[in-house]
């Protein structure tokens, strides 16, 4: 089994697919990085070599901030948004959605699940 950058990738993928399951590595970039070692894209998981392996590793730890460092990397800049209280950071408090979508109807991934508000009754005479 490859574990790299503490991802255990998936032995029976073809090896542009296992690398998309490492957190900051796209198709596009798992190509770059099978071309680089000289690995056949199509070749799965289960069949790279050990060397395979290593340049791998050794090739995203240098060339590319995968995993942790850049989750830590991404929630440090909503915080620096939400610090300098610009519009996107208010967005981001508020749990509503950052980029300009429609929200009288739709957002309800980020609004959360419907909160019903009961209609005022009519005062009786």
């Amino acid at each position: 089994m490859a574990r790299i950058a503490g991802v255990d990738l998936p032995k029976n993928k073809r090896g542009v697919i296992g690398l998309t399951y490492i957190y900051g590595i796209g198709p596009t970039r798992a190509k770059e990085i099978l071309s680089a070692a000289g690995v056949s894209e199509d070749t799965k998981v289960l069949n790279w070599t050990d060397d395979n392996i290593k340049f791998i590793s050794k090739f995203i730890q240098d060339e590319y901030r995968v995993e942790g460092e850049l989750r830590s990397e991404v929630q440090l800049s909503i915080k620096r948004l939400m610090d300098i209280v610009c519009y996107r950071g208010l967005r981001h408090r508020k749990g509503l959605p950052v980029r300009g979508q429609s929200t009288k109807t739709n957002a309800r991934t980020r609004k959360g699940k419907k909160k019903t508000v009961a209609n005022k009754k009519k005062a009786t005479k």
